[in-house]
């Protein structure tokens, strides 16, 4: 395969941020650079993207330094979720190898408000292990990939909302399956956690606008949230906003 002519931006995306990323991108620098943006394609339909769009995983760090070498990728962009932390490690020693500048897109954290009733826990395995003393009728959304933590939970019921209607029955004993994508609204939070007699939250600490309506529904109906940390940013520069990357962007290219 001969080499592309034109050098390409690579966008390690899956996030809202990625997507408004790569329409600044597109719209600032398409005439010079291929705007590519990268997908694990975890999801069946995913939102429409500006630019190129590739899917599927790189398969470690070795392919993906040969994909930054043979693309001419001159700059990346790790806009994954804050806790795809394998891949975004995986890009970390993949543009050092490639010698590609590299610059994380991390959206900020969500603040805790005076009522919340937040119970921050390291990881998912020790929510699972605190949340049979916490409520019964639980709100589960952590996502498809983690949920056999919760299996060893014994005589809770949960409401577990995924992106996807899963293909096959979850690991879990007794639960209800609800599919949508954010961002949501206060109101129908509130709502769908009176209509089900949530008494628990349990979700990560992935920040950004989109879902932040469901803490704010579990502060007015007074439900605590088991929260689980984000694992730490691998080393390198770390922005919060798509104004900073463009900054940064056009620095490498002056």
């Amino acid at each position: 395969m001969s080499a592309p002519e034109r050098r390409a931006i690579l966008v390690l995306g899956g996030t809202t941020e990625a997507v408004m990323l790569a329409d600044r991108l597109v719209a600032e620098w398409g005439d010079r650079f291929d705007i590519v943006t990268s997908l694990a394609g975890r999801t069946q339909a995913p939102g429409a993207t500006p630019g190129e769009v590739r899917v599927g995983g790189f398969g470690g760090v070795a392919p993906m330094a040969r994909y930054l070498e043979d693309r001419r990728v001159c700059a990346l962009v790790d806009a994954t979720h804050p806790f795809a932390a394998q891949i975004s490690e995986n890009a970390r020693i993949a543009s050092a190898t490639a010698r590609v500048p590299r610059l994380a897109l991390v959206r900020p954290p969500w603040e805790r408000m005076p009522d919340d009733n937040w119970l921050m826990q390291p990881d998912l395995a020790s929510a699972a292990a605190v949340l049979p003393g916490i409520g019964r009728r639980v709100f589960l959304t952590v996502g498809r990939t983690d949920l056999s933590v919760f299996a060893a939970c014994p005589g809770l019921w949960f409401l577990v909302r995924l992106i996807d209607m899963p293909d096959a029955a979850l690991p879990l004993s007794a639960y209800e399956v609800i599919s949508g994508r954010g961002p949501f609204a206060v109101a129908a939070e509130q709502r769908l956690m009176e209509e089900h007699k949530i008494d628990a939250l349990v979700c990560k600490a992935s920040g950004g606008e989109a879902t932040r309506a469901k803490l704010e529904a579990a502060r007015l109906l007074g439900i605590p949230v088991l929260m689980v940390e984000r694992p730490p940013v691998p080393d390198g520069p770390v922005v919060d906003n798509v104004d900073a990357v463009i900054d940064w962007f056009d620095e490498q290219v002056t």
